[in-house]
């Protein structure tokens, strides 16, 4: 029998694990840049801090009532009437632990209320600090395949999830229980040395066993890192390439994926799970082991005459109060482990200055158009090549076309025109400068670019043209509109320029991207394929348009289009990532060359024999 095919797995890398002294350098490295989000906010850190020791206190209460009630009853049972002292008794401590209760109330939710507040207000700083920084990163940073879409969103969530869920565990959950903890830990040293040492002899027990715990994990939560990120890019994946999935009727390929992927985490999730359940396990036996201990040497000192039998249960409670923080220590690792996993991507990202562009360079204004690319080389990050050797002239208050088969590297140059890459050899000049050295905001504030396809923003028409110009009144939204001959289809909407431009079809879409042109104004354009997913109609509409945006500009065109081509006053043409040949239509033409090929096969395409016959027969 043909055996079945195995499902496929997820691969992922496998990280040497961190030398202790490496993640604790790393720990303090995060908690340091950590601290400059948190400086802002140190008023908020002050009083969460001060009610965190007034709540240690209160805490210890219930262990000193305890005490008194155990005490009086012993003595109260002896009284010939011991009711009446059993009254005075009950309403002392009903007394002290209603006020207790009222002033924990206040103080825990002062506490908790700051605690929360520092965190939301952390997870927002650091969110919006990302954002802002990412998008003064170049092209190559988001084409990284270390950047996809699913990767770049999982390292960003988790990062700040894990950061903010730090703060909020320490300022939250671990700091009024430590505190609470040295509070007790104090009373029993001060009632008793050798019973005040059996709480202290644990915590090194406890925190052997959670760092233990820690390491064991450490390994498994690194992989679900990956897990989570190669799920987030599987699942943004599949809605990007939904219509081919259902063209070919694969459903259940991807839907077998996704349930490969979703059961590594399920079996890696269990064995955490599991492996913490043992640990905490192992931990609460020795708490156990503590607790008798304290009985048995509270009631040695009891039995001496030295305590009284109240003691036995303030002890018990005391010693709960010390073990409860130290119970819980596997969380501080868990966060610390996290924090560390995600924070170290997370900052990564955020402190990538090699990617910053160049945005303090010299200013590109009153710009004449005449670009020069002197022997540039350009390889993407994934190492394909993609120009060699390029070298050519582009004039001022000129439509120049560059021409060649797909693949040739003809969008490659307009991408770096527009600085989304940098060359790896050679220079761009505009205007006689080095464009390396051009500021990057003022250079595309003069430059146009209208691609193939171009992006509508959620939202109404009138806003994604405004996009092309935020302070444009509604007259130059509606000129820009009419440039791009969509005016009269958007006043037919029911509710005109107010209407959702998503809803808008493909041709319909294009020349609001052209509107937005229109009122950028530039005077450098760049038309990477313009029309190339259009129909017959919506290309010979949009053309009217593009002839408008042609009119007293430097032009940079990409097309496999006959009638943009020719329309073009001077060509280059590009194979393989050089340029082969420069020069006019009619001279290219003539010279019988690439351009002759390329022409020839683009006419032979578009059966103009037949078309001649049909509108001349």
């Amino acid at each position: 029998m043909p055996t079945s095919p195995q499902p496929r797995r997820v691969q992922l890398d496998k990280k040497p694990p961190v030398e202790k002294k490496e993640r604790r350098a790393l720990l303090w490295d995060i908690l340091k840049k950590l601290a400059v989000f948190a400086a802002p906010y140190k008023m908020l850190i002050i009083a969460t801090l001060i009610l965190t020791v007034l709540g240690s206190f209160t805490a210890q209460v219930n262990a000193f009532v305890l005490r008194y009630a155990v005490d009086t009853l012993t003595e109260i049972i002896t009284l010939p009437d011991p009711w009446a002292a059993g009254v005075r008794m009950l309403a002392i401590i009903s007394a002290v632990l209603l006020t207790k209760e009222i002033l924990s109330i206040f103080v825990s939710f002062g506490q908790r209320f700051f605690g929360e507040k520092i965190r939301i207000n952390l997870s927002r700083d650091l969110s919006q600090k990302i954002i802002e920084r990412i998008l003064t990163y170049r092209m190559s940073f988001y084409t990284s395949s270390e950047n996809d879409s699913g990767k770049l969103q999982t390292r960003i969530d988790y990062g700040v999830s894990s950061l903010t869920t730090l703060v909020q565990n320490f300022f939250i959950d671990m700091l009024p229980l430590f505190a609470s903890a040295i509070v007790s830990l104090i009373i029993m040293f001060s009632t008793n040395f050798w019973i005040g040492l059996v709480g202290l002899f644990i915590i090194p027990i406890y925190f052997f066993i959670s760092q233990k715990q820690a390491k064991r994990l450490q390994g498994f939560r690194r992989q679900m890192r990956g897990f989570r990120e190669a799920k987030s890019g599987l699942v943004i994946s599949l809605i990007n390439s939904i219509s081919v999935v259902k063209s070919f009727v694969r459903e259940s390929i991807e839907a077998e994926k996704h349930f490969n992927i979703q059961k590594d985490m399920t079996d890696n999730q269990l064995r955490i799970r599991s492996i913490g359940f043992i640990y905490d396990a192992i931990k609460t036996f020795i708490e156990q082991i503590g607790v008798v201990a304290i009985i048995l040497l509270t009631s040695y000192f009891v039995l001496k005459g030295e305590m009284t039998i109240g003691m036995i249960l303030f002890h018990v409670l005391l010693f709960q109060n010390v073990a409860a923080p130290i119970r819980q220590l596997h969380r501080i690792y868990d966060q610390i482990n996290n924090a560390l996993t995600y924070a170290e991507g997370f900052f990564d990202i955020l402190e990538d200055d090699k990617q910053v562009e160049n945005v303090d360079g010299v200013k590109s204004r009153d710009l004449k158009g005449h670009i020069e690319l002197q022997n540039v080389d350009f390889t993407y990050p994934n190492g394909t090549q993609a120009l060699k050797d390029v070298s050519f002239t582009i004039k001022p208050n000129r439509i120049t076309a560059l021409v060649g088969l797909s693949g040739a590297g003809k969008s490659t140059i307009i991408s770096l025109l527009v600085k989304f890459y940098q060359p790896d050899a050679g220079k761009i000049l505009l205007d006689g400068r080095d464009l390396a050295e051009c500021d990057t905001h003022e250079l595309r504030q003069n430059i146009g670019l209208v691609l193939q396809s171009n992006h509508i923003f959620s939202g109404t028409i009138s806003e994604n043209i405004r996009y092309g110009n935020i302070e444009a009144s509604e007259e130059d939204i509606i000129v820009a509109a009419k440039k791009a001959s969509i005016h009269e289809q958007i006043v037919k909407l029911p509710e005109g320029y107010e209407s959702t431009a998503k809803s808008l079809s493909g041709g319909q879409q294009q020349r609001i991207a052209l509107a937005r042109m229109f009122l950028k104004d530039p005077p450098i354009v760049f038309l990477d394929e313009p029309t190339a997913s259009l129909d017959a109609i919506a290309s010979q509409q949009v053309k009217k348009s593009l002839d408008l945006i042609k009119k007293d500009r430097t032009v940079i065109m990409v097309s496999h289009n006959i009638a943009q081509i020719i329309d073009a006053d001077d060509l280059v043409v590009i194979e393989n990532g050089q340029v082969v040949e420069t020069g006019t239509h009619e001279a290219l033409y003539a010279k019988g060359g690439k351009y002759f090929e390329i022409f020839s096969a683009m006419s032979d395409s578009l059966n103009l024999d037949k078309i001649s016959q049909t509108i001349h027969g």
